[in-house]
């Protein structure tokens, strides 16, 4: 018995093994982000902790090099800022030598209302950070993967690019073009063996989604209509980008991966 078990540990360990990548993964000192990234570095990657605050990135970093040493490095950065995301790839391959998978989890949504009601500010901001910025980042590693013949890009995207919202209506849009933004990318990278995916979480109890569940009435009513009867917990999602990055994904592009306990369904 404990034969087949050994066995069986080795072929799953070989399909999603990321011994010797490297992944940059954004909004990564908390939730969803940093799940992913104590995930893949478990599964043998190099990880890069980057959110706006360099006193979280270097703690979550901390807590992975206990664990696994030399696997993590803290580079801070704005995805509202182009310069930022450059130097988090320079800095990056400077600590690493190359870039093999890239998440892109950082997002906004600054506005909680109507979509007729939104100002322009807002508007700009969530569509920028959500979409734009991605592209950038994406622009900023395809060059080094297209040599190299091989690469993972996944974009943490959302339910909510799915249907439609009363009250985030802006970062559904954003949600969406993500979507489609990886459909894009797949079918022009795809030729140079580099794959493009979404995942889009239900939702997941984070700070960023505090607002819609931080009460018990709020959970209970959130949780109702989902077969599981629970929300999300960020490490839900782990899985799913770990298959992703790999080669248990290697013929996975251009898809978006729903993980939502079924509320959609």
């Amino acid at each position: 018995m404990s034969e087949v078990m050994d066995r069986a540990q080795t072929i799953v360990g070989g399909l999603f093994d990321l011994t010797g990548k490297v992944a940059v993964i954004t909004g990564s000192s908390r939730g969803i982000g940093k799940a992913i990234a104590e995930r893949m570095a478990q599964q043998g990657a190099k990880v890069v902790i980057s959110s706006r605050k360099a006193g979280p990135c270097e703690e979550v970093a901390k807590a992975i090099n206990e664990k696994s040493p030399g696997h993590a490095i803290a580079v801070p950065a704005n995805i509202s800022s182009k310069e930022d995301l450059q130097r988090l790839i320079d800095e990056t391959r400077s600590a690493f030598g190359q870039i093999d998978i890239l998440v892109c989890n950082a997002a906004s949504n600054p506005y909680y209302g109507s979509q007729l009601e939104i100002g322009d500010d807002a508007f700009n901001k969530i569509l920028s950070n959500n979409i734009v910025a991605n592209n950038w980042l994406i622009q900023m590693v395809a060059p080094e993967m297209k040599e190299r013949r091989d690469g993972a890009i996944i974009i943490v995207s959302s339910i909510g690019g799915l249907r439609g919202s009363t009250v985030i209506g802006a970062y559904c849009i954003s949600k969406a073009a993500d979507m489609q933004l990886a459909r894009n990318l797949a079918q022009e990278l795809g030729p140079h063996n580099i794959r493009v995916n979404c995942i889009a979480p239900g939702l997941v109890k984070t700070d960023f989604a505090r607002a819609l569940w931080d009460t018990p009435e709020g959970e209970k009513r959130a949780s109702s209509g989902t077969p599981l009867r629970r929300l999300g917990e960020p490490d839900d999602l782990a899985g799913a980008a770990i298959y992703l990055a790999s080669r248990a994904g290697a013929w996975t592009t251009g898809q978006t991966i729903v993980v939502d306990g079924g509320s959609t369904c």
